[in-house]
Formats: structure tokens, C-alpha cells, sequence
């Protein structure tokens, strides 16, 4: 006999699954644990550029009106160098302003300030001088970090980015995919030196052929290096019974590339509980059938006229023969 190809086997996994779950259809489900959303997480604080405050704003400085809309601070260096630029706060309001300044982030952790603390005038721009020293240690590529500006009530957040000199690495992994219904969870990480912008392509396939083949599209995030993101993939039209294996494929500029999988079983569990009580019965009825069957044949009664061989008893009394001898006359004398 040929060997089963693999599309019976799927098939008979797909039996043996339901089979299994059938009988186990009764006990409760373990609910969901709760996890992330899966979508990047987006900044609560307001950055640079979104308006701010109506009387004061803070933004990267420059000589002209056009470096002045610049969105945020950039600078490139080599490990152990000091990079410069300014930080301007503008005060439209009618009374003196207070900021402190800090910086967050990796490469916010690089910046030094000229004044942790400025007072600006009303209706005055002031502008801060900050100087950020690459690490010599530093490894080649990109990082980023923000400067912070807090007036007590608010804070305006810039973003810094750092290209630093040296030989890049694109490295890119996309791990622990799971399936939960009509969603596909999955977590990508950065592991090389470089800010990723990774794209997402998703196939499908069951135990008769493909369920789902999106190509590949550009995800909407940055990946800043050794950063790790969960995100969900919706499935709306998830099949409601079949085996699949879901694949996903993961690539960014820098020939980053990666592929994951993962597994499941999809079963509608209220066909499952009464299909479960209609196989049990079935088996019960089967069983007790031959339960009786085998004890009728065991205490069928004997037909009539047949007896034992213990229960035949002889009809005449046999005796002995005694052979006879002469007789013998009283009295006679030989």
C-alpha cells in the first residue's frame, strides 16, 4: 500500500483534531488572556509643530524661516565627536515664561544644555544652545531620543535623530505569531544598528488550499534599532473549520528580511457539543448491543432432546453373571 499523501494526512489530522474535541466539548473554555492591541503605541505627548500651547512653543532653531519649521533636530557624527545646535522657545503670551529643558530618550541621554532652566520674556523667542556628545563606544547607525520642555503644566517634546559614522546593519525579525480567532499577533524587533520601516506581506493555507494571500505593503511605524513592536493582523473571514498555517514575511530597505509561521485549528464548538452527544450515544448503543449479544450466546438454552453426557442415566440395572456350578444332592454319598 502506498504511503497517505500529505493532503490526506491533513485531512485526517483535521478528523482526529475534531474527534478529540468533540469528546471535550462540554468543558469550559479558557478565556482569552487580554494582550496588546498590537498597533504601534502612539506618543501621549505633544511634539513639535502640532500648534502647542496658544502662548509658548518650542522647536529646533535656525537662521531662516524655513529651518525654523524643521520638524527635528538632525545631526551626524562619529563615535566620541560633540554635535551642535539650538533649541528656540517662544513666549506669545503677556507675562514671563519658565521652561526647563532635559532630554529623553537614548540619544536624549547624549544632550547637554547651556541652561537646564530659561525665563523668557513675554512676546520673546529665546534661543538655547545644546551639544550632543556620541558616545566613543557608540555602535554605527542610527538614534534617537527627544529634548523636553516643561513649563510646570505642559510639556512640548522635539524629536532628536543621530546618524552616527560607521558601517550599518539591517536586521529585522518578526517572532511569537499567534492565531486567536479572526487576528494574527505578532511582534517585530530591530536588531540591527539602523532605523527600519519594515513591510508585511501574510499567506494563509488550509487543509484544501490558500485562505489568505495579502502582498506585501509598507507598515505605518519607524523601527528605531533594538526596538520591539506588537501589532495584530485582522482575519475577518477566518474559516469557522479547518487546519491552517499562517505565514509571515517581513522585509525593510538594507535587505532586512525575515519569516515566521504558526498553526491552528478552527472548530465551531456548538455543532461540536451536539455532534459529541450524538457520537457518544452512538458508541454506547454499539457497545450494548454487543453486551447482549455476548451473553445470549453464552446462556442460550440447550435444544430439546439434546442431554449431557452428566445427565444420561442407565434405564436397566446391569448385575454380574454367576455361572452355575453341579448340584450337589443332600445326602448323596459319591
Amino acid at each position: 500500500m502506498s504511503p497517505p499523501t500529505p493532503r490526506l494526512r491533513r485531512a485526517l489530522l483535521v478528523l482526529t483534531t475534531a474527534l478529540a474535541a468533540l469528546l471535550c466539548a462540554l468543558a469550559p473554555l479558557p478565556a482569552a488572556a487580554d494582550g496588546p492591541a498590537g498597533t504601534a503605541r502612539a506618543d501621549t505627548a505633544r511634539a513639535a509643530g502640532d500648534g502647542g500651547p496658544a502662548d509658548w512653543t518650542a522647536r529646533p532653531a535656525g537662521g531662516g524661516a524655513d529651518r525654523d519649521a524643521r520638524p527635528y533636530v538632525y545631526l551626524e557624527g562619529t563615535p566620541g565627536t560633540a554635535l551642535q545646535d539650538r533649541l528656540a522657545v517662544t513666549n506669545s503670551g503677556r507675562a514671563p515664561l519658565t521652561v526647563r529643558l532635559r532630554g529623553d530618550g537614548r540619544a536624549g541621554a547624549w544632550i547637554g544644555f547651556a541652561a537646564d532652566t530659561v525665563t523668557v520674556p513675554a512676546r520673546t523667542r529665546a534661543e538655547v544652545p545644546l551639544a550632543l556628545t556620541v558616545p566613543p563606544d557608540a555602535v554605527p547607525g542610527d538614534a534617537s531620543g527627544e529634548v523636553v520642555a516643561d513649563d510646570g503644566d505642559e510639556e512640548i517634546r522635539v524629536p532628536v535623530r543621530v546618524r552616527i559614522g560607521g558601517p550599518t546593519l539591517a536586521a529585522l525579525t518578526v517572532e511569537d505569531v499567534e492565531i486567536s480567532g479572526g487576528t494574527i499577533r505578532y511582534a517585530l524587533v530591530n536588531r540591527g544598528n539602523a532605523t527600519l520601516e519594515p513591510r508585511l506581506a501574510v499567506r494563509a493555507d488550509g487543509t484544501f488550499g490558500t485562505l489568505l494571500d495579502r502582498p506585501e505593503r509598507p507598515l505605518p511605524l519607524e523601527l528605531a534599532p533594538g526596538r520591539r513592536v506588537e501589532r495584530t493582523e485582522p482575519w475577518p473571514d477566518a474559516p469557522a473549520l479547518d487546519a491552517v498555517t499562517v505565514r509571515l514575511r517581513v522585509t525593510a530597505p538594507g535587505g532586512a528580511r525575515d519569516e515566521a509561521e504558526a498553526s491552528a485549528t478552527y472548530l465551531p464548538v456548538a455543532p461540536a457539543v451536539g455532534g459529541g452527544l450524538l457520537v457518544l450515544g452512538g458508541l454506547a448503543l454499539l457497545g450494548s448491543g454487543a453486551y447482549r449479544r455476548r451473553r445470549t450466546r453464552r446462556g442460550d438454552p440447550e435444544p430439546p432432546g439434546a442431554e449431557s453426557a452428566d445427565d444420561r442415566q442407565p434405564t436397566t440395572e446391569t448385575r454380574p453373571l454367576v455361572k452355575a456350578g453341579p448340584l450337589v444332592k443332600a445326602g448323596a454319598e459319591s
